[in-house]
């Protein structure tokens, strides 16, 4: 579903001087499966994923997505993408039920199917209680809510998450992991952007370990731990790191 190889992207700093805020990536995820971005903030995750959407050209490398280049076809990458972004707000004027439904007519729907999935999302997320809320009203949970809602009104066959938790509640989040577990049930591809370890341990069935736009490693939890002899992950994630770090020290 998604096969992402030697992806770069670098930007301009404040005096010209090129920063590389992805460089070389290389990965794949396939439908049925959660991909899990593990990194810290800065890591290069957004950018991927930003990538992956077609809001950013890659400066080189490759990616497509359900099959389409992201740069070359964007537009089909976008008729297969659901994106969650951790910085998208909600209208505030809107309701919830108005926004899933905008949403819904940009990506093609109308009528009776629309309706369907409607009624359907605002099923599965519990969201009747907010349908008629304004945006203004809402509580964090709620607008999350609202955002992963209209990232699937289309039902796409690749979910893109840029830490869907962020700033919620426990009860909420628990409901967001419960919900993402159902989409890979569903048959969905999922790539999900976290540096919660937790999450990585709940929910991914393999985990890109991201630093410094980098790929450090790749592999189930289980081919992580036996490479690196480290059952922690939390300290296998930072040794890691550590010795990026360290390399970078040496080489300058």
């Amino acid at each position: 579903m998604i096969e992402v190889a030697g992806l770069c992207k670098t930007f301009r700093d404040a005096a010209g001087q090129p920063v590389k805020a992805v460089d070389d990536i290389s990965f794949s995820a396939r439908s049925g499966e959660i991909l899990g971005l593990l990194g810290p903030n800065g890591a290069g995750k957004t950018t991927t994923l930003r990538i992956l959407c077609t809001l950013l050209k890659p400066t080189a490398g490759t990616a497509r997505v359900a099959g389409f280049d992201v740069v070359t076809q964007a537009d089909e990458v976008r008729r297969h993408v659901g994106f969650l972004s951790a910085t998208t707000g909600v209208y505030d004027r809107m309701t919830a039920r108005e926004m899933v439904e905008y949403y819904g007519r940009l990506n093609g729907l109308s009528g009776e199917k629309l309706e369907a999935r409607i009624t359907d999302l605002f099923d599965t997320l519990g969201m009747h209680d907010i349908r008629d809320v304004r945006g203004t009203k809402m509580s964090t949970g709620q607008k999350q809510k609202v955002s992963i809602a209209r990232a699937l009104i289309h039902d796409p066959p690749v979910l893109i998450l840029d830490e869907p938790t962020n700033g919620l509640d426990v009860l909420v989040q628990r409901s967001v992991i419960q919900q993402v577990k159902g989409l890979r049930d569903r048959g969905k591809c999922v790539v999900y952007s976290t540096h919660i370890f937790r999450e990585v341990e709940k929910l991914c069935d393999r985990v890109a370990i991201i630093h410094r736009g980098s790929v450090l490693d790749c592999g189930t939890l289980a081919e992580l731990r036996e490479r690196h002899h480290e059952d922690d992950l939390e300290e296998l994630f930072f040794g890691l790191i550590e010795g990026q770090n360290d390399a970078a020290s040496g080489a300058a």
